[in-house]
């Protein structure tokens, strides 16, 4: 489930999770100067430190499971959960929805010196919930009013259907010589554009539609999403966790003390996913050298 938005300037309001071992951790006597008490065993400071580590971890993964900063799309398998298309317009424009379902461009506030790759939605209407859809490679694109971005034959993008059907189902296409940067294609083949408006209106907003033939500047965006949701940003985050082992927990696995060459080697290995190998090897060695 895709939890509420927050937008730059929101407050934050951070709950720290405590262990009942962190409570009684920061409740452990203690002297003037600060150190733990004589009267604690060894065993009970060791206890106390690793509820402190413990306090920590959660703490930590507790932000990360909220990051809710923004980071830009790479490649089409990064989007997932809230994105915010960026339009090929000058200033830069988002898609947008009203509640009602009419779909328009809508300028972007939260932007450094008009980057698109830095923009980020001050508005709720800019957002919209990415899903790929399950057997397909295809993508649907849910408004803030739980509606689905959809594109008619005629080219006409609303935002008004509760289902969706092939009208509601998009492709996403990686532009092959600009990096970070996607068309969005109807299952028609043609693409999400934008023109200038033909209103006579001052400084009218661009026209989005969706019967472009041809791949072109004009069709060519940017997605921005929410960091958590990043699948390399998630692997990345995985594998310094998976770093993170004391030197203690390595010697628990192996049963022995062991030196600094073997302790590289165990973290390597669990970067490289033979982990497990390299300690049954060890503990086989450990074996061998009692009996020999």
């Amino acid at each position: 489930m895709v939890k509420p938005l927050t937008f730059k300037g929101d407050k934050k309001a951070k709950k720290r999770k405590r262990t009942a071992a962190a409570v009684e951790a920061s409740d452990a006597p203690t002297r003037e100067d600060g150190s733990a008490s004589e009267t604690e065993t060894p065993s009970k400071q060791l206890k106390l430190a690793a509820a402190a580590a413990a306090a920590e971890k959660a703490e930590n993964d507790d932000n990360e499971q909220h990051d809710d900063s923004w980071v830009s799309a790479d490649v089409v398998t990064d989007v997932s959960g809230p994105i915010m298309f960026v339009l090929p317009t000058e200033p830069p424009t988002a898609l947008a929805c009203d509640a009602i379902g009419k779909v328009f461009a809508l300028p972007i506030e939260n932007i450094v010196d008009g980057n698109a790759a830095t923009a980020e939605p001050h508005d709720v209407r800019q957002v919209w919930v990415a899903n790929k859809i399950v057997g397909t490679d295809h993508y649907r694109f849910k408004g803030h009013h739980g509606k689905y971005l959809s594109c008619d034959k005629i080219g006409l993008f609303s935002a008004t259907s509760e289902a969706v059907s092939p009208l509601e189902s998009f492709t996403l296409i990686a532009t092959a010589d600009t990096p970070g940067t996607f068309q969005v294609q109807t299952l028609r083949d043609t693409f999400l554009t934008v023109r200038a408006s033909r209103s006579a209106k001052p400084n009218a907003a661009p026209e989005v539609r969706g019967d472009a033939a041809d791949i072109s500047f004009d069709t060519t965006l940017r997605i921005r999403m929410q960091a958590r949701f990043k699948p390399r940003i998630k692997a990345s985050k995985a594998e310094k966790a998976r770093e993170k082992i004391s030197r203690r927990e390595l010697e628990d696995a192996v049963g022995r003390r062991i030196d600094d060459d073997e302790a590289r080697r165990l973290k390597k290995a669990r970067r490289e996913g033979n982990y497990h190998e390299l300690v049954l090897d060890m503990k086989v060695k450990n074996k061998h050298d009692k009996y020999s």
